[in-house]
């Protein structure tokens, strides 16, 4: 595992990417570009749970640490992704304390979680390194829990104090959404939202994570506290790229048409 639970109880600023597209290749290349995590996304992301699988294989010799985010904190869903070998799990719409509770223990072994123990999987190298895994995984495996609802912000100090989670991660267009303040992100009760999430990370020596809009944004979250940051996706930057390549070779063919007609 690359160190990244350690990195987050130092309170490093830790830049990551999302990972939507399924595609290995992607994952691969931006694994190598320098991020310090990246996340597969298997709530809203494309592919099946074999392409989660052929990503984490994929990232293994990357610098960047590999997170999944599921469909839910359900411990079946996360053992499996778990025995893949991925480094962290992140679990969506969070809304009340239990459901909390439920992740950190889902990401453990009993007796203290609810983990169960399979040798012949991945994160193991199929049995060969059980008990070192069994061992590392205490203190590597990195929980996240995603603030996106209305209900759970009564609940953030409980939420941050839980052991095994390491991080509260905004989902701000869902969170914005539940507040009625849609895609709005200076809107005064989302601003609020925002900064109760990250004093109740910081009281309980967690990480406050967000998905950014864009870098503009970066600085005003990075003062509010935020250190575990999302800039990015591989979809956004093949759309963005391609975009750019059409309407860059575009330009160029219309000014070649205007010195034809002259």
């Amino acid at each position: 595992m690359k160190n990244l639970k350690a990195r987050i109880r130092r309170g490093d600023t830790l830049i990551g990417c999302w990972l939507n597209l399924g595609s290995c290749v992607t994952a691969e290349i931006v694994g190598m570009a320098g991020y310090d995590w990246v996340l597969i996304d298997f709530e809203h992301g494309s592919g099946s749970e074999k392409d989660v699988l052929h990503q984490l294989q994929a990232l293994e010799h990357t610098p960047a640490a590999a997170i999944v985010r599921v469909e839910s904190y359900q411990r079946q869903r996360v053992h499996r992704v778990l025995d893949f070998g991925a480094e962290g799990i992140m679990c969506p719409r969070i809304s009340h304390p239990e459901e909390a509770q439920q992740a950190a223990d889902a990401i453990r072994y009993q007796p203290e979680g609810t983990r169960g123990a399979a040798m012949m999987v991945r994160a193991t190298h199929f049995g060969a390194d059980f008990n070192e895994y069994y061992t590392s995984s205490k203190e590597n495996l990195v929980g996240i829990v995603q603030i996106e609802t209305e209900e759970i912000l009564g609940s953030l100090d409980f939420v941050a104090e839980i052991d095994g989670i390491d991080v509260l991660f905004v989902g701000p267009l869902d969170l914005s959404l539940a507040l009625g303040t849609f895609g709005q992100r200076d809107h005064p009760r989302f601003l609020e939202a925002v900064e109760a999430i990250s004093a109740a990370a910081r009281k309980a020596a967690k990480a406050a994570g967000i998905l950014l809009r864009s870098l503009e944004e970066f600085n005003r979250y990075h003062e509010m506290g935020f250190r575990f940051i999302a800039c990015g996706s591989d979809s956004a930057f093949v759309n963005a790229g391609a975009r750019k390549m059409v309407d860059d070779v575009k330009r160029l063919r219309s000014s070649l048409n205007g010195r034809t007609q002259e």
